[in-house]
């Protein structure tokens, strides 16, 4: 019986030693810089987006809870997900906006407010947004010129 198994076992070891090596003989030539692509794209899922408003309402829920807690880089990934499923959800912008500047990302929390804006301008949002749009503006044109000051004032210091 055990001389079976050993015969068996030698067979079967043999046969998948020769498909082995005839893969490896096979193996087609692969040019190594063919088809190279950022190394987390090909990690990201690809999702293709049709209008669901449930996923959207869902994304949305997860997004404020995310929110709470002060994780606003998981929320604003949630608010923009919930903006993708349903592109005339005004809360789901209003939100991402709010994300956004918790993060200190004035251009893209300025392009959630205005899309909030176009969809819902007499919200209940709609006041407290055109102030932060306001001041987002503010900012953004202020900016170079705060640049220029450093750069102006650096050239200052050189003896």
């Amino acid at each position: 019986m055990r001389l079976a198994i050993l015969i068996a076992l030698s067979l079967f070891a043999a046969t998948a030693e020769a498909q082995l090596q005839e893969r490896s003989e096979t193996a087609p030539e692969v040019d190594a810089t063919a088809g190279l692509v950022d190394e987390d794209e090909d990690l990201l899922p690809t999702t293709n987006y049709a209008f669901n408003p449930i996923q959207a309402k869902n994304d949305l829920k997860v997004g404020k809870f995310y929110a709470k807690r002060g994780s606003y880089r998981a929320a604003a990934g949630r608010f923009l997900e919930a903006t993708k499923w349903n592109p005339l959800y005004a809360e789901a912008h209003w939100r991402l906006g709010e994300a956004r500047e918790e993060l200190d990302q004035g251009p893209q929390a300025l392009d959630a407010y205005l899309a909030y804006l176009s969809l819902d301008p007499k919200g209940k949002q709609a006041k407290h947004v055109r102030e932060r749009v306001v001041e987002l503006e503010r900012a953004k044109e202020n900016l170079p010129l705060a640049a220029e000051d450093a750069s102006s004032a650096a050239t200052d210091m050189q003896p």
